[in-house]
């Protein structure tokens, strides 16, 4: 099972074995499956992913539950202390799900994707570039470590280096994920500052993109060169539509509704869905200004209760962002926490701090025991700061999930 060489592939219909060398095949099996269009690999390779997006992947895009054989876990088997999520397997993630894209043109594959991207690869290596994750947990006490070589805190080098240079490799990349083009449609599936040259129509069209995405969901879209009829498919992200993921692995657990907006021109486009995109069709031309927003609240996320290790807990995102609960923000246990049932929530710029982000405040209790034994509890100011920044100012407590039932709160010191 390690080396997926327990079955033939075209009979293999879950994810098991080392979570990177997973990924690599999965994701050759489905170019086999583009290329061929053979329907028994097309078939293995869907039942493969949704074993992953239902069962199987971390609310940070992350797989690979176990440090043992650095493999996927059962089915639902997703601690957080030793959650092992390598680095390598968030980019084979990436891989996967941009070939099941190509393969199937739907958006669900870039929300994963995003969602991985923005999470759980990216905190693989530090904001100044020179330091790497391997594992990326989603909990941290201060102490636990896998080994000497994989420590709490990124290092510069591993005796086993796949992660720095793969991470080195795939950011480089990045552009490519952009946009993609298929006959008479340019699907626009991320959204950042960015310049694109496209052939569509056998014509140029360039595309330029202004935007302060994740940070905020507005994104300007300009034809800066050529023009013509062809449809741009938008994607419209899951977390807006009330997806936290293709599956119901994960479920949004307030009653916020996100809306979005599309106009062109300042008129406002309407019309339904279509796989995960809002076409607009039109005759293009050299200035035309596509308008995007996306409402961005801080949602209050649960994980399916056959999650064991996420009961009685909730996660915070904040559009793709997954946010965490570090200690230096926090001059109590962030273990020892929890959160009001029905918590609201500041969002904070600091430009300030880690290159850059917003951090989310809300109001929160603390457990402990007072001088007498009893059970005490605290009011205090919960600061939240997202996840892929973590672990860059010393070593000490972080927790993604946190306890919103007393059963899942700690007392102790």
């Amino acid at each position: 099972i390690y080396s997926q060489s327990h079955l033939p592939v075209l009979e293999q219909d879950e994810a098991v074995g080392h979570a990177v060398r997973a990924g690599y095949m999965y994701s050759g099996m489905a170019d086999v499956a583009a290329i061929t269009g053979d329907s028994s690999y097309i078939k293995a390779i869907d039942k493969i992913w949704e074993n992953i997006v239902s069962k199987k992947i971390y609310i940070t895009g992350g797989v690979g539950a176990r440090h043992q054989g650095e493999a996927f876990g059962d089915n639902y088997e997703l601690p957080n202390l030793t959650a092992y999520n390598e680095t390598c397997a968030a980019i084979a993630n990436v891989y996967l799900n941009y070939r099941l894209f190509l393969l199937h043109g739907d958006a669900k594959y870039f929300d994963v994707l995003e969602r991985t991207l923005y999470n759980g690869l990216i905190s693989g290596v530090s904001l100044d570039g020179g330091r790497f994750f391997y594992p990326n947990p989603l909990s941290c006490d201060g102490k636990f470590k896998f080994n000497a070589d994989q420590t709490i805190t990124r290092q510069p080098w591993f005796g086993c280096a796949c992660c720095p240079s793969n991470i080195s490799r795939f950011i480089p990349s990045l552009p490519g994920y952009v946009y993609a083009v298929k006959d008479d449609k340019v699907y626009v599936n991320l959204f950042l500052s960015n310049r694109a040259s496209l052939k569509v129509n056998k014509k140029d069209v360039m595309l330029e993109q202004q935007t302060s995405y994740p940070w905020n969901g507005d994104i300007r879209l300009t034809v800066t060169k050529g023009g013509g009829q062809f449809g741009m498919n938008i994607r419209i992200p899951g977390w807006v539509r009330g997806s936290v993921l293709p599956s119901d692995l994960y479920f949004y657990a307030d009653n916020q509704k996100p809306l979005y907006r599309v106009s062109v021109n300042g008129s406002q486009v309407q019309g339904e869905l279509a796989n995960g995109y809002l076409c607009v069709e039109r005759k293009w031309k050299k200035g035309d200004v596509v308008e995007i927003h996306f409402d961005t609240p801080v949602r209050v996320v649960k994980a399916n209760d056959k999650v064991e290790a996420d009961r009685g807990r909730v996660a915070v995102e904040r559009g793709p962002l997954v946010y965490c609960a570090e200690w230096p923000d926090n001059a109590f246990n962030v273990s020892n926490v929890i959160l009001n049932r029905h918590p609201e929530f500041q969002v904070v710029e600091r430009p300030d701090m880690l290159h850059g982000i917003n951090e989310i405040k809300t109001e929160a209790q603390v457990l402990s025991y007072d001088a007498s034994g009893k059970l005490a509890v605290k009011d205090v100011k919960l600061t939240l700061i997202p996840y892929y920044a973590w672990a860059h100012r010393g070593e000490g407590r972080m927790d993604v999930w946190l306890p919103i039932e007393v059963g899942a709160a700690s007392a102790k010191p």
